[in-house]
């Protein structure tokens, strides 16, 4: 399964463990107000709430924020299993008048309804805050309130002294309240309302600003909320403004805990009236006591073993379906985890590998490349080019050569291009890459493949080169079908590659050997126009050497004898080379293909042929019918390019000359064939027959 699929499921179970744990509304009510759940007897609209328990939410908040409808307090949380309701009870300035006993009196007082909600006794505190102050807290019988002022009411109190010396804070700030600048009050009565009285050290400092806080003591145990609300009640310049007030500090919500009653009856008169609040199955009902001798109502709680909002029909469920949920709940995100690592592991081990082939090959680039900012312009992400192959889908293959394989690709601009990829991963396979970009980052020539750029991001680089739509000649030549291209296109696709090749080896700033020319090599776009590509093999010769001694490399029966024998590399090579193609272009024959004579090569036969002045009968048919007379010219021209010893070969820029002519003739232009008959006489052929039989015939096959 996908890691989206997992989510996914765990999405839905996690759902339904919510919807199994939380507080429950009725159906069709709205069960949540931002991040708070609404469970009944709480609601929000009409019908969805118990008289009461009504509550707004304030949407212009964000996230939006609960409050009691009667009061305007804000909730924080409601938990219907422990029927506690947790508020923003806000912080109460100290104020009063002098008795004359010295004590300033006033009264606590939280605005609910004390008949359903009371302050919970032992899950609260009142904080004092501020220093040199004695705080007296009375804790009436809920039962009997109004207080009648008997002084024998049990009481509690806090001294909040102030440190020595000036300059100190009278509030303290430090996250802890141990009776410095703060005092701390256990609640011991569940009530809405408490006497308060409390004197003032005047002896030692004038009277202070001081204030309370009544806050549940989970909330108040942690240090930061503590000194939160230190820091807030120190800088909030309007609590001394509004002495007697109980408000909210903006952004430091106060949590108190309340206890809630269903309804003020006694479990046994509840259960026999139609109003009774226990509809779960699997629920009981709890006594709210208020006093020894007194009830003050009813709650209602889930069995043993149960869990849920025990208000509300099949409210109640059983542990083992939480438990079996929360189990797939926690297997699947152990999976999901694990999944999210391991991809997460992928991605930085390939972004590590594409940085690592980044820098080694870009700095081998570097040290051949002309211009720096050439290889910046030039480059391409592996993810660019994954995406323009669909991954180098086998359907986007175009063919493969020796340096590679190369496949179709659409970039992001909608620009169609052909990328080459190497086919072995060892360095002579990176090496050939890199030369590739380095000789044509080099070459600017119509009729040759334009580089567009490389991608650096692979142990081997890949080459984005413009796509030529039309394939290679070799394709269309070798088609296996009786008629070929033209033999004007032939000719005119042999003086192009010429006319090339002699750019290569006397244009260019460095002469460019190519050491590769054969027809799969030669592309053809959409006009029929010759664009020579593979680079892979080529080597620069420096114009101040006639030629290098290098490891021989090329194809099969396009290989310059003389090169195959002393390794040594000249532009002549590439003129033997050239010769083979034109062998082909005439004979519409592969070089390596064996002809009549057992053991022989074309380039044998056609040595033997053209000595034989019988080269008609190697002619392709279709060339005998469209130009015989200059397809003999254009053997001649071959004829020299196969000279076994370089030296006796034209170079480049002559064969380009002559087939010029051919081609000037065969357009019956009279002065410029009067040349071209001046000129074969150039060409004769001074090796015999069985010299360049057993040349040939001598080169392994």
């Amino acid at each position: 399964m996908s890691v989206a699929g997992i989510a996914a499921l765990l999405l839905l179970l996690a759902t339904m463990l919510v919807l199994v744990l939380a507080n429950v509304a009725v159906p069709n009510c709205t069960s949540r107000c931002g991040n708070i759940s609404i469970p009944y007897p709480f609601g929000i609209t009409a019908g969805c709430h118990r008289e009461g328990f009504k509550l707004a939410c304030n949407e212009t908040y964000h996230p939006p924020k609960l409050f009691m409808d009667s009061s305007g307090v804000e909730v924080l949380e409601i938990s219907s299993p422990n029927s506690t309701l947790y508020i923003d009870s806000g912080i109460l300035t100290l104020a009063g008048d002098e008795s004359d006993d010295g004590h300033i009196r006033m009264n606590w007082l939280v605005p609910l309804d004390d008949t359903l909600y009371r302050v919970a006794a032992g899950k609260n505190e009142i904080i004092v805050l501020g220093c040199g102050i004695n705080m007296i807290v009375q804790w009436p019988d809920p039962g009997k309130w109004p207080y009648p002022g008997d002084e024998s009411t049990p009481t509690s109190n806090c001294i909040s002294e102030c440190m020595a010396g000036a300059g100190h804070p009278v509030i303290a700030t430090n996250g802890t309240c141990p009776g410095i600048g703060c005092c701390s009050i256990d609640m011991h009565s569940e009530s809405n309302r408490f006497p308060i009285k409390y004197t003032i050290d005047k002896e030692n400092l004038p009277p202070v600003n001081a204030s309370l806080a009544l806050v549940e003591s989970k909330w108040w145990s942690k240090m930061k909320n503590i000194m939160m609300l230190q820091k807030a009640a120190s800088s909030d310049t309007s609590l001394g403004a509004s002495k007697g007030v109980l408000h909210p500090i903006p952004g430091v919500p106060i949590r108190t805990a309340i206890r809630w009653m269903f309804s003020n009856l006694s479990c046994d008169a509840a259960s026999n009236s139609s109003d009774f609040g226990c509809l779960s199955d699997r629920s009981k009902c709890l006594e709210y006591p208020i006093s020894d001798d007194s009830t003050g109502g009813y709650t209602c709680q889930c069995w043993h073993g149960y869990h849920g909002n025990p208000y509300v029909q099949h409210g109640c469920q059983g542990y083992t379906t939480v438990v079996g949920i929360g189990s797939c709940v926690g297997t699947l995100l152990i999976i999901l985890s694990i999944l999210i690592i391991r991809r997460k592991l992928l991605v930085w081990k390939a972004r590590k590998s594409r940085e690592f082939f980044f820098k080694k090959n870009r700095g081998l680039l570097l040290q051949r490349l002309v211009d720096k900012d050439i290889a910046e312009r030039m480059l391409f992400s592996l993810q660019e080019l994954e995406k323009a192959t669909n991954k180098f889908d086998e359907a986007r293959k175009l063919g493969g050569g020796g340096h590679g394989t190369v496949y179709r690709g659409i970039l992001s601009d909608k620009h169609v291009v052909a990328i080459k990829k190497s086919k072995v991963v060892i360095q002579r396979e990176t090496d050939d890459f890199i030369n590739e970009v380095a000789i044509l980052s080099q070459v600017n020539h119509r009729n040759v493949v334009k580089l567009f750029g490389c991608c650096l991001e692979t142990e081997v680089p890949l080459l984005v080169y413009e796509f030529i739509s039309n394939g290679t000649l070799s394709d269309h030549l070798h088609a296996g079908t009786p008629l070929s291209m033209p033999w004007k296109d032939r000719l005119r696709i042999a003086i192009e590659t010429s006319r090339c090749l002699a750019y290569l080896h006397s244009a260019a700033s460095v002469s460019i050997v190519h050491r590769d020319v054969k027809s799969a090599n030669v592309l053809l776009d959409d006009r029929v126009t010759a664009k020579v590509s593979d680079f892979g093999a080529s080597r620069g010769i420096p114009i101040d050497q006639t030629g290098v001694t290098t490891a021989v490399q090329g194809t099969f029966g396009h290989l310059d004898p003389e090169y195959y024998h002393t390794r040594r590399l000249t532009e002549k090579s590439d003129v033997y080379s050239f010769g083979v193609m034109l062998v082909e272009l005439l004979t519409r024959k592969k070089p390596c293909v064996d002809l009549s004579t057992p053991g022989a090569s074309l380039i044998a036969e056609f040595i033997l042929r053209v000595n034989q002045d019988k080269i008609c009968e190697m002619l392709d048919q279709q060339v005998i019918e469209e130009g015989t007379e200059e397809a003999k010219q254009v053997a001649a021209v071959a004829l020299m390019c196969l000279s076994l010893k370089g030296e006796d070969r034209p170079t480049m820029r002559q064969v380009e000359t002559k087939l010029e002519v051919i081609q000037t003739v065969e357009r019956n232009t009279p002065v410029e064939q009067t040349n071209a008959n001046a000129d074969d006489d150039n060409f004769s052929r001074r090796y015999s027959m069985e010299e360049e039989c057993m040349s040939s015939m001598s080169f392994p096959r």
